[in-house]
């Protein structure tokens, strides 16, 4: 039998520390899907972050700064997409967006 069809829509608002922290804990990469399996089941154990093991504890700002830093890409990539930018300015944030990605990468290599 198939399962009935999802029709309903349950909006929420979180800021962006707490979208952070419930991804942070889903272990499924859709995290509607992590959600009603966690609310609408609360008793089953999560077998595959059993598992895994607990996740390792991060740093509430380090996550804050990295939702942040989400959120500002996410606005760049929105301008960029629009007719409001010239070839010239998209040039320019790609530049920035690279040593932002070198940055990154140098940071990755020092914590690995």
């Amino acid at each position: 039998m198939t399962e009935p069809k999802r029709e309903k829509i349950i909006k929420v608002r979180v800021s962006p520390e707490e979208l952070a922290t419930l991804q942070m804990h889903s272990t499924r990469t859709e995290l509607a899907r992590w959600m009603r399996e966690s609310c609408l089941n609360p008793g089953q154990t999560d077998l595959v972050r059993d598992l895994r093991g607990a996740a390792p504890a991060a740093d509430p700002a380090l996550l804050r700064q990295l939702a942040s830093i989400g959120n500002n890409l996410n606005q760049i990539a929105r301008k960029m997409n629009t007719a409001e930018w010239g070839a010239v300015d998209r040039v320019q944030v790609i530049g920035a967006l690279a040593g932002v990605e070198r940055e990154l990468a140098e940071l990755r290599a020092l914590h690995k």
